[in-house]
């Protein structure tokens, strides 16, 4: 499997590369990758995990060797904008997600599913392969695994051999598991998908239209689930540092 180009626009935010593709762009991207046999990660990263990068050099570098990082979250849309480096849009990973499936639908691509609950797993299975019956969903299994049952995990999707590798484990395990095991897995597209299966299967539901419209996605889960709070107190942050720090803001 050979190394993708990485030869798209990028602004950097805080040493993270992001892209500033479009939605159609980036999928046009992923498409030739994976029709090409070309090993991507993609991280869909919003401030939080750009918060995570500043605190942690390890967490960073992790990121750096990533084929391809998206504007997830309306705030990096927001900051890049704000250095006069503007993205083309946000691209969120749920809309990438499904963007995806429809491309795998016209080429017959495989997918592999990974992460969340038993129940969860299994229904977003079920509902993906209903909505999409031109995709062969080769495999899915639960993310409660630790390392040592890793390589057995590598195994069963390397039998599967998918195309698309979709894995929900939360951004501070499913980035660096990935990252970690990419080669071994040698899948050619391999993506943090993080709630997305909750949403899918039905667990949760995503934001009403005029949250999303008003980039206010952060604010409706902060409001189902209080217990975010102290993960969200990011964002703020985030803000404070992008507007003290400007001129610095895109230095590698």
């Amino acid at each position: 499997m050979v190394t993708v180009n990485t030869g798209f626009e990028k602004v950097s935010i805080f040493g993270v590369p992001f892209s500033k593709m479009n939605m159609k762009e980036t999928v046009e991207y992923l498409t030739s990758a994976v029709n090409n046999r070309q090993a991507t990660q993609v991280i869909t990263a919003n401030p939080i995990m750009v918060m995570t990068a500043v605190n942690n050099p390890d967490y960073l570098s992790m990121m750096k060797r990533a084929e391809l990082i998206v504007p997830d979250g309306a705030g990096v849309v927001w900051a890049a904008g704000y250095v006069g480096n503007p993205v083309a849009e946000r691209v969120t990973g749920f809309e990438l997600l499904h963007e995806l499936l429809r491309a795998g639908g016209r080429f017959g691509w495989k997918v592999y599913m990974l992460g969340s609950s038993p129940e969860v797993i299994e229904e977003a299975h079920n509902r993906l392969r209903a909505q999409y019956p031109g995709v062969q969903f080769v495999g899915f299994r639960d993310g409660f695994f630790g390392p040592a049952e890793d390589q057995e995990v590598i195994r069963e999707i390397r039998e599967a051999g998918p195309d698309l590798l979709f894995v929900a484990r939360g951004a501070d395990t499913q980035e660096p598991w990935i990252d970690r095991y990419k080669q071994q897995l040698n899948v050619p597209l391999m993506m943090g998908v993080g709630g997305s299966f909750d949403v899918i299967s039905g667990k949760t539901k995503r934001a009403p239209k005029i949250f999303q419209k008003l980039r206010l996605e952060w604010f409706y889960r902060l409001l189902k689930e209080p217990s975010r709070y102290r993960r969200m107190l990011a964002l703020p942050k985030f803000a404070v540092k992008v507007m003290r720090e400007k001129e610095n803001v895109q230095k590698p």
